[in-house]
């Protein structure tokens, strides 16, 4: 029996000459080790000759980013595999296929996805994603309702939730997200520059109350199966093609949360644009095109999640109650609007940042970017409550953000 160990690039290899039928026999593979993450080990496997490959990812069973001082718990590398597996069934196409995951390693085998690149890395470089907004509105409309109690037995469901119980990486979420930016904390890093913001955010008792009422709900609102980081590095993609990934944080919680994680990094890349787009028509377009994809998200995603419940709702009073669907629609766009505001402070002043904003080499750009950001994520959160519209959204995104 194999016992768990960090892998090395040679045994990475061995493991991957022996998943039958993929590479051919005799190959002479090459590997290295691509993990920029905070959590795990990645091995990049390939045959130059047949031009197959793939990629492993190993849990660590501690916070790469950290050390070994952050512990965490080796069973994600089966939620993320489980997980995989469910979302190419519920959304064929968006995400990578999984070959093999081995428990003893904690480790996952899947495509490999060289032939895109990572969604931050593409809006940073100024790359437009026409399909997008179609996909992933696809992608969260159908991992989300069939893992509801709109759309599976609620019996069922409730088996399921046991099987994603995820402690550790919600313990993350519920700190980095919902707590240390509200507070003195060894977790944040705050840029000097902004530490003036950073303290008018730990004296909000308003805003406070806001981020209480939403950590609550990501505390005790097990609404459906969440990919739980949904944020643009965990996205790869291409003009004509989206894959999601790294779905290690999943767990049953309020569906907003994965939405609004889009609607934040999008935000997140339109502050950074002062830098990014140096021309002022060519970052007012490209703004244009952020703000429209984060519109056609919201509007094909509701659209969509309504058709489902509507062909295959299973509650019957759900189904049958004048007004229900739209109460429910209604409030979902304000917890997503809500979570938006979260996901966007947090990578401010918390523990991970985003390049979007950090790599921008100018202090003073850096700094506009991050308080404009700051800006539009606390007026997100403070408004969530009585949001009407995702044009809301937009607006405090516009406003706030000139130039």
């Amino acid at each position: 029996m194999t016992t768990y160990h960090a892998l090395n690039e040679q045994e990475a290899i061995e493991i991957a000459s022996g998943i039958d039928g993929f590479f051919p026999a005799g190959a002479h593979l090459a590997c290295r080790e691509i993990g920029d993450g905070n959590l795990n080990l990645v091995f990049h496997i390939t045959d130059n000759a047949s031009g197959k490959s793939l990629i492993m990812k190993q849990a660590l069973p501690y916070a790469k980013v950290v050390g070994e001082s952050w512990p965490l718990t080796l069973d994600r590398a089966r939620i993320e595999s489980e997980k995989l597996i469910l979302e190419g069934k519920l959304a064929p196409g968006l995400v990578p296929i999984v070959y093999k995951y081995d428990p003893e390693l904690s480790l996952t085998v899947m495509e490999d996805l060289s032939d895109h690149i990572i969604m931050r890395q593409g809006l940073l470089n100024g790359t437009k994603y026409p399909l997008f907004a179609d996909h992933i509105s696809t992608f969260m409309a159908n991992t989300l309702f069939y893992t509801s109690d709109l759309g599976m037995n609620q019996q069922d469901k409730k088996l399921r939730v046991k099987d994603f119980i995820n402690p550790d990486l919600c313990k993350i979420t519920e700190d980095l997200i919902f707590d240390d930016p509200y507070t003195v904390s060894a977790n944040n890093n705050v840029p000097s520059a902004i530490e003036d913001a950073a303290e008018a955010l730990r004296n909000d008792r308003a805003l406070h109350l806001e981020v209480a009422i939403l950590r609550d709900k990501f505390l005790t609102n097990a609404q459906a199966l969440l990919h739980g980081d949904l944020h643009t590095g965990s996205i790869f993609a291409t003009p004509a093609s989206t894959k999601v990934i790294d779905p290690e944080f999943a767990y049953f919680g309020p569906m907003g949360f994965d939405v609004g994680a889009v609607f934040a990094n999008l935000i997140l890349n339109y502050a950074g644009q002062q830098y990014w787009t140096s021309d002022d028509a060519a970052r007012k377009d490209f703004r244009r095109y952020l703000l429209d994809t984060i519109e056609d998200v919201w509007t094909q995603f509701d659209r969509k999640f309504r058709s489902l419940w509507n062909e295959h709702g299973i509650d019957r009073l759900a189904n049958s109650t004048p007004g229900y669907q739209d109460y429910y629609m209604q409030r979902l766009l304000q917890d997503s609007i809500g979570f938006a505001g979260c996901k966007i402070v947090r990578r401010i002043v918390g523990l991970a940042h985003v390049a979007d904003i950090d790599k921008i080499p100018s202090d003073e750009i850096r700094e506009q970017a991050q308080r404009g950001a700051l800006t539009i994520g606390t007026e997100l959160i403070r408004r969530h409550r009585r949001a009407q519209s995702i044009q809301e959204l937009i607006d405090i995104t516009e406003t706030t953000m000139q130039g």
